[in-house]
């Protein structure tokens, strides 16, 4: 019988006996075929080329198609796993060399959802969740699920721009031919370029990765590498009154959240008032400051003064000036370390690879906020490399998703197991979950199951 070799990296432990999703029955693990060795390295035989059912969002997704429904082309099949004997790995990078996509159906529909209450930066007001779903399904009917959120004056796009190209990206994959994953994001990253396009071609990215992911049987955590299954998230405090910051730390500490994000810079004496009122309801809790750009970096400074006479150190100061104000970010940055022993985040300064580079050359933070968002799945993936091979640090962060574009990052956060902050917390804040299944949440402490890909989707007809 033909063996596919499988090469997990990192290492990983205690791997479950099974996957629990409707493709457990077809790829298992048989321990006589297993070596956890130097490398844990895994053999499967090799399964069939159709992996999963003709998926319709109104019909049972464990449903297989009879055998006399698959077309006998091989040019009509995407060849997940080819007959002979071969030598991949579930790592992403693998993949986009070995893995053939066949998209079927690519669509996109508004997703607009509620928020709990308004949520307020110092740059702008959200009053709902408008962002983009994105679904795209593969010739073999895996479909997998990407989110393109939108966060007014953060992304470039609005929601009408963010629907249109993403139309243009999924017209373009129902047209095209077969071809390796890695040719379909690099195509998907011309046609949506640069960081004005970042938040749909992250949507998309998101789907065509999840059905990839979906076709093999591999969860997310583990195509990004397999460290953990788990992440703790901060919860973030929008711009608010004293009284109403008290009252959602006390309820945050209840619900076991150690750190607390607490948007800033939109006064500088209330920012004050809130951090004491913060403070005296929550006093064990972990700051981080994110201004959002709001302060100048004098008032960035003198932040740190009056909170250092209250005896806080925060654990952490995101994005102190405008984003363009690299001086700025650089003279907090050192003052804040040398004086204070508090670590400066870039958030909107850091939008592209280049932009990473600068930071690390100049050394103009300490830390840089990852969020799919604003580089992409493959840009951020990019500049994880950069990061670690420079000794920066790394915060995951997004804009206001859903569980579909958050689970993504958390699944990817999890898998890679670099990052210092993790900030993921804004389905809590949604007043409702269009997400079926996916992720499970106990408090601040997400928990990422064996199910493949994803494991969350959306039912498509009832969203828009």
């Amino acid at each position: 019988m033909a063996v596919l070799h499988i090469s997990f990296y990192p290492p990983i432990t205690n791997f479950e006996k099974k996957l629990s999703s409707p493709i457990s029955p077809i790829l298992h693990l048989n321990p006589t075929e297993t070596m956890l060795s130097t490398g844990h390295s895994l053999f499967l035989p090799v399964l069939p080329p159709i992996l999963c059912s003709s998926l319709h969002p109104n019909k049972n997704p464990q449903k297989t198609r009879p055998a006399s429904q698959v077309s006998s082309n091989p040019t009509k099949k995407m060849a997940a796993i080819t007959p002979a004997a071969t030598t991949t790995s579930f790592g992403f990078k693998n993949l986009m060399d070995t893995f053939t996509v066949d998209v079927h159906r690519a669509e996109n529909r508004l997703l607009n959802v509620p928020l709990i209450a308004p949520f307020t930066i110092a740059s702008s007001r959200l009053e709902r969740v408008e962002n983009v779903a994105i679904r795209i399904e593969l010739r073999n009917g895996c479909a997998g699920w990407g989110e393109a959120p939108i966060l007014p004056f953060v992304t470039a796009e609005d929601q009408s721009m963010a629907m249109s190209k993403a139309k243009e990206a999924c017209e373009f994959l129902k047209r095209s031919p077969a071809m390796t994953m890695g040719s379909v994001l690099a195509e998907i990253g011309g046609i949506l370029s640069g960081y004005e396009h970042a938040s749909v071609r992250a949507g998309v990215e998101m789907a065509v990765i999840d059905a990839v992911a979906t076709s093999i049987g591999v969860p997310l955590w583990r195509l990004f590498g397999g460290v953990s299954n788990t992440t703790t998230t901060d919860i973030t405090i929008p711009i608010v009154s004293p009284a109403e910051a008290a009252e959602l730390a006390a309820k945050y500490c209840k619900q076991g959240f150690k750190t607390l994000k607490l948007k800033v810079g939109k006064n500088l004496k209330a920012d004050i008032e809130v951090l004491q009122a913060i403070r005296g309801a929550h006093p064990e809790c972990l700051f981080i400051l994110d201004a959002n750009e709001g302060y100048k970096a004098k008032e960035a400074i003198e932040v740190l003064d009056q909170l250092h006479e209250m005896g806080v150190t925060p654990a952490l100061f995101e994005q102190p000036v405008h984003r363009n104000d690299w001086e700025g970010l650089g003279h907090v940055t050192q003052i804040a370390e040398d004086k204070y022993g508090v670590s400066t985040a870039a958030d909107e300064s850091c939008r592209s690879l280049d932009d990473v580079k600068r930071i690390v050359q100049e050394k103009l933070a300490d830390v840089i906020n990852i969020k799919l968002a604003k580089v992409g799945v493959v840009g951020a993936l990019e500049i994880i490399e950069v990061a670690r091979a420079s000794g920066l640090h790394m915060m995951i962060g997004g804009m206001v998703e859903t569980r579909l574009a958050m689970g993504f990052a958390g699944h990817l956060a999890a898998g890679m197991g670099c990052f210092k902050f993790i900030d993921l917390d804004t389905p809590l804040l949604l007043s409702e979950d269009p997400v079926h299944e996916g992720y499970e949440v106990s408090g601040a402490v997400y928990r990422f199951t064996n199910a493949r890909g994803h494991g969350g989707f959306l039912h498509w007809d009832n969203i828009a």
